[in-house]
């Protein structure tokens, strides 16, 4: 009976991590035969209740090591609830360096990298907020591109 109390409590703690609520929202959304052309404009949506704490605002991407670059350059736009002007921020995002090759984890090879792209954010209003995020690479579509994301962490 104790071994079957101890389960399910832990069950549900681990359910209970993966909500938002735990001060993490992360989503992910699969490209099309591994391809991200340019007119593949993912839309992320987030709710934000807390306008108070800072977060910090990543790029999820999810690539093979057959991927040709070292980098990738995206741009990211964000609106606010209730629509308003958007606003958008172009980053070049390093995914490889010489000295250790791929950045991120890696399982065979396929990779996973969480890149920073805005430390210490607030969120000036409570409420859905929308994330488009699209390459600005040369090479349309751009191989080897698996998965793009988003990933809101609020700062302990």
């Amino acid at each position: 009976m104790l071994k079957k109390t101890l389960i399910t409590g832990l069950a549900g703690l681990l359910l209970n991590a993966c909500s938002f609520t735990t001060g993490t929202f992360e989503k992910s959304v699969s490209l099309p035969d591994h391809q991200w052309s340019a007119s593949v404009k993912p839309d992320i949506e987030f709710n934000i209740t807390d306008t108070v704490s800072l977060y910090n605002i990543y790029i999820v991407l999810r690539h093979s090591d057959a991927y040709h670059f070292n980098n990738i350059y995206v741009r990211a736009t964000v609106t606010e609830p209730g629509g308003g002007r958007p606003k958008a921020g172009d980053y070049d995002l390093k995914l490889a360096n010489n000295e250790k090759g791929w950045i991120g984890t890696a399982m065979d090879d396929i990779y996973d990298a969480r890149l920073l792209i805005q430390p210490r954010t607030r969120f000036t209003k409570a409420g859905t907020y929308h994330f488009v995020i699209e390459q600005l690479m040369r090479e349309d579509p751009l191989k080897n591109m698996l998965s793009v994301g988003l990933r809101v962490e609020k700062m302990q």
